[in-house]
């Protein structure tokens, strides 16, 4: 009897041991073990994705903050790291310059933009200039915050949802419950923006940088474009062209991307122009996310269509 009872004894605990071996490996793998790793390439779908995917992804950006996600050219390392993601979210409508120049594999790559390519808009001119000592580039002729429509935005959130899903069936249903929360808050955006530019729409309006088409088209906006920096004062030909167009689209507001520089603002003000920001977010804001920024956007944008 106690050679059996120390047999069963030996079995029970080789039983425990096989079972907590197993069920520590189940845990790990619902856990971080098994995280995706997914690289993008602005700042709206790294919120989007770390919104949707919650702890079931690891979300990487790497532009550094003072750069131009639209204009940064990642290292080679960078690059390398991109390729080994297990998704590389994309926006589509030619932005992030780099992933034309670069091989990364076709099958992890996600366009979010790409189910609605009949609504990308093509601006009327191509247009070169420089920003500091970053140099030259040139806005071409298909516009790209695409994100700044929130209708869109919220099509291209599905999209995330949808690569997350395919890549994480198990997880299907978590994700459709996050995008469905994002989805609603993106929308409700677009019926804010709506109600305050139902006030008065035909208000001219001077934007500081060619960045609003897909905002302006969505709200029936009437701006035109000059090409402004925030942190620089500009030279006596940019005052004229904005003079000139002043004739013709008697704007008393001026949007601008970023904080502009108070000796600008003083300048315009002069001119019986004001100036508001509507930060298209492009890159990690100093504070808050890409919804409070974007909330934020709408309050600024309230007195120019009062």
């Amino acid at each position: 009897m106690k050679k059996q009872s120390k047999i069963g004894i030996v079995f029970f605990c080789m039983a425990f041991v096989i079972f907590a071996v197993f069920a520590s490996t189940s845990v790990a793998g619902s856990g971080t073990s098994d995280k995706l790793t997914v690289y993008v390439v602005n700042y709206p779908l790294k919120y989007f994705a770390e919104r949707i995917a919650g702890d079931h992804a690891r979300v990487v950006f790497p532009a550094p903050s003072e750069k131009d996600p639209a204009y940064w050219m990642p290292d080679a390392a960078t690059i390398a790291a991109y390729q080994k993601a297990d998704l590389i979210l994309l926006n589509g409508a030619n932005y992030a310059k780099w992933v034309k120049k670069v091989s990364l594999p076709r099958s992890k790559m996600v366009d979010t933009s790409a189910k609605f390519k009949d609504r990308l808009i093509t601006a009327e001119e191509v247009v070169t200039h420089s920003h500091g000592a970053a140099g030259a580039h040139a806005h071409e002729a298909l516009a790209f915050t695409t994100w700044l429509d929130f209708d869109l935005a919220a099509k291209q959130a599905g999209m995330v949802m949808a690569a997350l899903s395919r890549k994480k069936p198990a997880a299907k249903d978590f994700f459709k419950k996050n995008y469905a929360a994002l989805e609603q808050d993106l929308l409700a955006l677009d019926e804010k923006m709506k109600r305050i530019v139902a006030k008065n729409p035909l208000s001219p309006l001077v934007a500081s940088h060619p960045v609003y088409d897909y905002f302006a088209n969505r709200y029936k906006l009437n701006i035109k474009s000059v090409h402004w920096e925030p942190d620089e004062i500009p030279n006596n030909s940019q005052w004229i062209e904005l003079q000139r167009m002043l004739k013709e689209h008697p704007a008393k507001w001026m949007i601008w991307e970023g904080a502009p520089d108070p000796a600008s603002v003083e300048k315009l003000k002069s001119a019986g122009i004001n100036s508001l920001v509507f930060d298209p977010c492009g890159n990690i804001p100093d504070q808050g996310d890409f919804m409070s920024v974007m909330r934020r956007n709408g309050e600024n944008l309230k007195p120019a269509f009062q």
